[in-house]
């Protein structure tokens, strides 16, 4: 690995997102990449590229929202295929190596999700994923299933108004899932060898009209010199032991005017001690971003929210950190730059107008941010030196949802229909 990531990662100390066993710089294991924070200081990747100009392409069998993962020259990606849940593998040429079928897909229920919603994860060993349908398995990386449960069948059907989307974590022994909703919320721990649950404990919180819903993925954060899992949703953020599960840390009072029908969307991020969240409603005029000090233990709801705005957020896309900002893509297109000590903003800028919104989280490759919309217009801005520029707009011609990924220089963008790979053009 880089120094440089290998310095970044030291200097988050105890509250940094935990890396994984031997991740690479080159390599993207899980939904938002090896800090947990959808970026990657180094490389040289594209900025114009659209649906006839590209490196290559590939169809896909079906719809699926979920983000690719990369590991040692490969592409993983969940997908419908024929109607059954998939688990998908590319080479960097975008041929197709195996695929994984599972059960009957269960599609979704918005016009922008699916049945593969969740992202995959790998420790390097194996892949594990999750599908809406129940599905969770671990998958070995010449496709053999290793094993595989259906976590509705064991645990009943989630009540969620939308399709799920949080994605599956890994600790050091295990795969982590959780699931918040109306009803019995939990967090959950199996091995990764053998599947087996090590743990499941309750995570359930009184909270307003789908409050109670969480659509967030864990980070697995070092806490106090221990593994630990960091938990955003039902309005209480808390982390756990990754040994049992129990609860060492809350931190609640995000909606204290009880307001309706707001549930966890975007996924927090850290930045050295703080953790940044974006809550409330803001595509409905009512954001609200948070920022907490992720410092002592119990509950520490009276002495750690550190600031509050309520004037700037996003509801569905996961914020993105860049160079200790914290950058927001919010979900009409306004684009703000945050310092998460003060929650100051240091500068304002927006992608052109349009009836579209933007549902996947951006990514800032070097020094570029990518943010596709949901219309397949993909956005290239250079944020260099805390100035916003608009570098491209780029046609896909087809939806995008899942967020974009670095791979060798190139960039990954799923599509509805197609897996994409765009790179910079060679200088003469």
């Amino acid at each position: 690995m880089p120094n440089r990531i290998l310095v970044a990662t030291a200097c988050l100390l105890c509250f940094s997102v935990r890396l994984g066993l031997g991740a690479d710089a080159l390599d993207w294991r899980s939904w938002r990449g090896p800090l947990g924070n959808g970026s990657i200081e180094q490389g040289n990747y594209p900025v114009k590229f659209s649906a006839e100009k590209y490196l290559w392409r590939t169809p896909l069998p079906g719809k699926g929202c979920s983000t690719p993962i990369t590991l040692d020259g490969m592409i993983y990606l969940t997908s419908s295929a024929d109607g059954n849940d998939a688990l998908l593998c590319y080479d960097f040429q975008g041929a197709e190596k195996w695929r994984s079928t599972f059960g009957k897909e269960n599609a979704g229920k918005h016009r922008n999700g699916s049945g593969s919603n969740a992202s995959p994860v790998t420790d390097g060993k194996a892949v594990f994923v999750f599908f809406k349908s129940g599905t969770f398995a671990a998958v070995e990386l010449d496709g053999k299933v290793r094993w595989k449960t259906d976590l509705v069948e064991r645990f009943g059907k989630d009540t969620l108004f939308w399709d799920h989307g949080t994605s599956p974590v890994l600790t050091e022994k295990c795969v982590i899932m959780t699931r918040m909703h109306q009803g019995e919320s939990w967090l959950a721990a199996f091995d990764k060898q053998s599947g087996d649950m090590a743990w499941k404990v309750a995570r359930n919180y009184s909270t307003p009209t789908e409050c109670d819903h969480g659509y967030t993925t864990p980070l697995v954060i070092q806490h106090q010199g221990k593994e630990s899992i960091l938990v955003w949703g039902a309005e209480h953020l808390t982390i756990h032991n990754t040994t049992d599960g129990q609860v060492v840390w809350s931190c609640g009072n995000f909606n204290p005017e009880a307001n309706k029908l707001w549930p966890a969307i975007a996924t927090p991020v850290i930045v050295g001690d703080m953790v940044v969240i974006a809550y409330g409603r803001n595509d409905r005029g009512t954001p609200r971003l948070h920022g907490i000090r992720l410092t002592g233990s119990g509950d520490v709801t009276q002495a750690n929210h550190v600031w509050m705005r309520n004037d700037v957020g996003t509801f569905v896309p996961t914020p993105v950190v860049y160079k200790g900002r914290v950058i927001l893509v919010r979900d009409r297109g306004e684009v703000a730059s945050i310092d998460p000590a003060t929650g100051k903003t240091i500068w304002e800028a927006a992608f052109p107008k349009n009836r579209s919104n933007y549902y996947a989280s951006p990514l800032i490759a070097a020094d570029k941010l990518y943010a596709p919309r949901e219309d397949g217009t993909v956005f290239v801005a250079s944020i260099a030196n805390d100035k916003f520029e608009l570098l491209s707009e780029n046609n896909m011609g087809e939806s995008v949802i899942g967020s974009p990924v670095p791979a060798s220089n190139c960039i990954l963008i799923r599509g509805e229909k197609h897996l994409f790979c765009v790179a910079a053009e060679k200088k003469p």
